[in-house]
């Protein structure tokens, strides 16, 4: 316990300089805005609604194009959301909310909702005020905010999403106990993330620092130090029952020529940097060191 407490007294002090999102960098978030500025169709497609990996059921099925893949992340979308539960007459929060994708597609499939995404970009939250209009009784809420930091009340959310996001969070523990206080009873949180695999621990303890290092020059700043187990661990001591543990990654796989074709054909930026980090992360996913996972728990 002591630990953790003084982990999280360091990540606080970090996180509390980040609050407003003015120091965050978030170099791929910068080459997409200037790609859609320069009107580069294929990043609209592939990124105009969400800004995360794609799922196929059938990974074989790929056909490596960009209409494929932006179907294949409104799937991964919407298996999270599923996890979470979300259904008609709730109020949903989705954490690091990116362009609203997930909050659109809420919208368009249920109603009424009272939608809430948090981004701490104040960028992306301009873009989803723009693009995400409520449907069919929905309201809907863009807030600038930090997702370890949450400007929301307590026992205020049915469902908390976090889609492919909480791996720019130092610490996890802290976005835990704040999704924790401001679910309702009986509400639930559902994410997905990047974590290590328990087969490789050693080798991904001995390369943690360098992948981190070279995957932050475009994909910012990352930590992917927790496991599924301390997931799991930490949610049951703050009373959250786990629900789902779902390792994903094969059929995520296909995500990476897509992303690897898009960022050969950029338009306002070299595509050497964008290549090499995501090359990276596909062999760190190929050779079993870390895994893609969907979680799910339920407050007591």
């Amino acid at each position: 316990m002591s630990e953790k407490s003084n982990m999280s007294k360091k990540s606080n002090m970090s996180e509390k300089s980040n609050m407003s999102g003015k120091s965050i960098k978030l170099p791929y978030f910068d080459v997409i805005f200037s790609e859609l500025d320069k009107g580069n169709v294929e990043i609209e497609k592939a990124f105009g609604r969400h800004v995360h990996w794609g799922y196929w059921e059938d990974p074989e099925s790929a056909d490596g194009a960009v209409t494929d893949f932006a179907e294949a992340t409104e799937r991964l979308c919407r298996m999270i959301c599923d996890a979470a539960g979300i259904k008609n007459n709730m109020r949903v929060l989705d954490v690091g909310c990116g362009f609203g994708g997930t909050v659109a597609s809420l919208n368009e499939r249920f109603s009424p909702l009272d939608l809430v995404g948090v981004n701490i970009d104040e960028r992306q939250v301009q873009r989803a005020e723009e693009k995400v209009k409520p449907l069919k009784g929905n309201t809907i809420k863009f807030v600038c905010g930090n997702g370890s930091f949450l400007p929301f009340a307590d026992n205020s959310f049915d469902a908390i999403l976090a889609v492919e996001c909480i791996f720019h969070f130092p610490d996890r523990t802290l976005f835990y106990r704040e999704a924790r206080r401001v679910l309702r009873r009986g509400g639930r949180l559902a994410f997905s993330d990047f974590v290590p695999s328990r087969k490789t621990p050693s080798l991904y303890l001995g390369l943690e620092k360098v992948i981190e290092g070279f995957v932050a020059a475009f994909y910012g700043r990352t930590s992917y130090k927790y496991t599924s187990e301390e997931y799991r661990a930490y949610a049951m001591e703050l009373g959250l029952k786990p629900l789902l543990e779902q390792d994903i990654t094969a059929g995520t796989m296909p995500t990476y020529p897509v992303l690897i074709h898009l960022f050969k054909h950029l338009k306002t930026r070299n595509f050497i940097l964008p290549y090499l980090t995501t090359r990276l992360v596909e062999w760190v996913h190929r050779l079993g060191i870390q895994k893609y996972e969907i979680f799910a728990y339920e407050k007591h």
